[in-house]
């Protein structure tokens, strides 16, 4: 049976470029989500989330007329789940979204239809957890033409890409049964240009959680080595630099801390499913959550002996040029500050609704003691270190990123700090 009509849950930052592109290569596409103004926005023609390439490509879907939007389930031949899976206070995964939106297509099933989980998930969950819900409609899943197909495709996009890799990058396929796995690579097939590798779900599930853990590992111990290089009076960005030209090390790059809906929560996931047995993967969790206290202890130092200390952060989005701010460093060092008595300030031009301008950032530098990089917006590459300057109280800088030009700040009368270089005199 052919895919003609594709059902997607989930209008985020992975199921509406999703939807899009399915539409664009010829599926029937609705795109289904709970939150009402999400849908009444982007039946209006409006976007919710930034990305590159997403307005046209979302333009030229609903144009062809293959995509409409709606809050309610209708009937498809392919179900594609991309709900997101937060993290419990315990650290454990939140499968509240994913168990809702198998719950919503159990009324629109029929024999032959394909399920497609790409939320992120603990290995083990498509089968104990997603079938059992899906079989509550009297079909039985992996059991051919006559019951259902379920198989686990987890994205491995990053935003600032998501367009285009989810066209070019290798696809995991994770079938409970072969077959199921043949329908989704014929649906997969139609625009994807990676290799679309096919294994078992359990398996794409693990893979995809140690995907992200290993950036997540390396990015700790690299923060671990920033703070060390300071104590050493070395810096850890030469020391990267240098470590790298080993034909068998790359290291990665330190920073304010992880963020997005994947390096600091699907780590967790594998602790969550082997205690005691993830020590490691528990540790680098641990380190890279502490980056922002590490980030809020160089502020208190560079701003001590400060009579009522004033700071701009310069971003909220987690990493630069997109207005995702989920697990923002920003999120959680701004609280550890204020906590201080210290007056913050953020700006972000990606992620505030008002039209970015550089009046905005001087109004918000007004008085203050301290800018800290957070993010490594475009925008804040090429501010003017001597307006700024000129409106502050005192001149001092907190380069989380290392991705500023010091000679131009320090020439503007800036004390300059980057984190995890320990020759730059900070104070």
């Amino acid at each position: 049976m052919k895919i003609h009509r594709v059902c997607v849950v989930g209008l985020g930052y992975i199921g509406l470029p999703t939807a899009a592109v399915l539409a664009t290569s010829g599926f029937e596409v609705v795109g289904v989500d709970n939150n009402p103004e999400v849908v009444e926005a982007l039946q209006r023609g409006e976007l919710h989330i930034q990305e590159p390439g997403l307005r046209t490509l979302v333009e030229a879907a609903r144009s062809s007329g293959r995509l409409s939007i709606a809050r309610a389930l209708e009937h498809a031949d392919a179900f594609i789940v991309c709900v997101p899976t937060p993290l419990t206070p315990e650290r454990t995964a939140d499968l509240s979204c994913v168990i809702s939106a198998s719950e919503a297509i159990v009324p629109c099933l029929q024999a032959g239809d394909l399920v497609i989980i790409e939320s992120t998930i603990p290995p083990g969950t498509t089968q104990e957890v997603v079938a059992p819900i899906l079989e509550r409609s009297g079909l039985v899943v992996g059991s051919g033409g006559d019951g259902l197909l379920l198989v686990h495709c987890p994205e491995r996009v990053i935003p600032g890409q998501i367009v285009r890799e989810i066209i070019s990058n290798d696809r995991l396929i994770g079938g409970t049964s072969r077959m199921a796995a043949e329908r989704a690579c014929e649906l997969y097939g139609r625009f994807a240009e990676g290799q679309l590798l096919i294994t078992d779900a359990a398996t794409a599930e693990f893979v995809k959680l140690v995907e992200n853990t290993f950036r997540d590992v390396n990015i700790a111990l690299v923060n671990e080595l920033a703070r060390v290089s300071e104590m050493l009076g070395l810096d850890v960005r030469e020391v990267i630099e240098l470590a790298n030209h080993h034909p068998r090390v790359r290291l990665h790059q330190p920073g304010p801390g992880v963020g997005g809906h994947c390096l600091p929560i699907d780590p967790w996931f594998i602790v969550e499913k082997a205690a005691g047995q993830a020590e490691l993967i528990g540790t680098a969790r641990r380190v890279n959550d502490g980056q922002p206290e590490y980030v809020a202890w160089l502020v208190r130092r560079m701003l001590a002996g400060v009579d009522q200390p004033r700071v701009v952060l310069l971003g909220a989005a987690y990493k630069e040029d997109v207005d995702d701010t989920r697990e923002s460093p920003t999120a959680r060092t701004a609280p550890l500050l204020e906590a201080e008595g210290i007056e913050v300030r953020v700006v972000d031009p990606h992620t505030q609704r008002e039209e970015w301008s550089k009046e905005r950032l001087l109004n918000a530098s007004k008085g203050a003691d301290l800018v800290v990089l957070m993010c490594a917006h475009a925008e804040f590459l090429a501010l003017d270190a001597d307006s700024i300057g000129s409106v502050m109280r005192s001149r001092n800088l907190l380069d989380t990123r290392a991705a500023l030009n010091l000679e131009l700040w320090r020439s503007a009368g800036f004390t300059c700090h980057v984190l995890g270089n320990g020759r730059d005199g900070c104070p």
